[in-house]
Formats: structure tokens, C-alpha cells, sequence
């Protein structure tokens, strides 16, 4: 698929309920007026973990929030639990966000195994950056989760000069995490986020 959003997702992704219809074709017009377009086709797998980068602007969450929105997708993302007990705790819960304990000795890649290993269905999205600023090295925990509970990750772009948030390929994490890290950036490369790349 080049460019345009598809109908419907493939039938063993995560969806967002059909009550949400409305906010759905909302988004969708908003990305398609904001000139903005998907590249690649959405795999059909239950589990995954989705890194996208680069991650160089508070835009990228705009865009990526819409994005998914209007594609009907139920994407988590981890947000510290202190959070949802406040007065956003609604709001995030409605976003996807998913609760972390930082302070458990449980850590929160262990939490994640687990929540994959009670999920039939559970897409994850990560920024290995872990900032939006430039790094020199990745942080591993999409890796570790991901080998924790035997999901693949799928490479996700924001390339800002062709407005373009691409899908990559499905992988499968191997041992080795530098190398998994060098070949994963190294595929980053020719993409171009609104500040900066990788």
C-alpha cells in the first residue's frame, strides 16, 4: 500500500470499538488535509512492539496519535502509573496508554512480559530514543521485551520532508543486542525527522 490510509485494518490487529467511528473519520481527515500519508502495509499479527523514530519533536506524538487514530488501531503506550490516578488518568486510559510501576522491583520490562503474556492481542509503541533530543546510543528496552515475550518488532519512520510515517520490516529480535541496535539504526539512516534524523 503507497500512500493512501486503508479501509480497515487486517483482522488480527488491535482495533479501537466501533463507538469511536466518528473520531476515527475526524482523524483521518485531519491527517489527509495535513497532507500526511502511510507508507507500507499494517501487519496482521496479534502481538508486536512498534519503535518508530526518529524521534526529534513533540509532533511526532500529533502525528503518530492521528495516525493510528485514524487507521482504527489500539496501540499501547507506557505511561508511569502516578499518572492515571490524577485528573489525565481518564483521558490516557482513552489514548491507550498502559500503566508502569517504576518503583516495583517487578521492572518495567518484566511488566511488559508480562502484560504480553496475558494479552491476546497488544501492540506496543516505543521511542528507542527515549528523547527527542540526539543520541548516541538506543535505550534496549523495546529489545528486552520484545526477546522477554517472543513478539517482533516492527520498524516504524517519520520522514518529515514527504510527510511520510512508514512501516518497515516485521523482525524478529536475535541474540546479539549491538548488532540487532546497529543493523536497526543503520535502516533508519535515510529518514529525516523534523529536527534531526538518528
Amino acid at each position: 500500500m503507497s500512500g493512501r490510509l486503508p479501509p480497515n485494518p487486517p483482522p488480527l490487529v488491535p482495533v479501537v470499538g466501533s463507538t469511536r467511528a466518528w473520531w476515527r473519520r475526524l482523524c483521518r481527515f485531519i491527517v489527509v488535509a495535513a497532507g500526511w500519508r502511510l507508507e507500507g502495509t499494517l501487519p496482521n499479527v496479534p502481538k508486536l512492539i512498534l519503535i518508530g523514530a526518529p524521534h526529534s519533536s513533540f509532533w511526532d506524538g500529533v502525528w503518530g496519535l492521528l495516525m493510528k487514530t485514524a487507521l482504527g488501531l489500539r496501540i499501547g503506550i507506557m505511561i508511569k502509573a502516578e499518572l492515571h490516578r490524577g485528573p489525565a488518568g481518564p483521558l490516557l486510559r482513552a489514548l491507550g496508554s498502559i500503566p508502569v510501576q517504576r518503583n516495583k522491583a517487578f521492572g518495567v520490562v518484566d511488566q511488559m512480559v508480562e502484560r504480553f503474556n496475558a494479552s491476546d492481542r497488544l501492540w506496543l509503541g516505543i521511542t528507542p530514543e527515549g528523547t527527542r533530543r540526539p543520541v548516541k546510543r538506543w535505550k534496549s528496552g523495546f529489545w528486552q521485551i520484545a526477546r522477554g515475550a517472543g513478539v517482533p518488532v516492527q520498524l516504524v519512520y517519520f520522514d518529515y520532508p514527504s510527510k511520510t510515517i512508514g512501516l518497515g520490516p516485521l523482525l524478529q529480535m536475535g541474540p546479539d543486542l549491538e548488532q540487532e541496535l546497529a543493523q536497526i539504526r543503520a535502516w533508519y539512516a535515510p529518514y529525516r525527522g523534523k529536527r534531526h534524523n538518528v
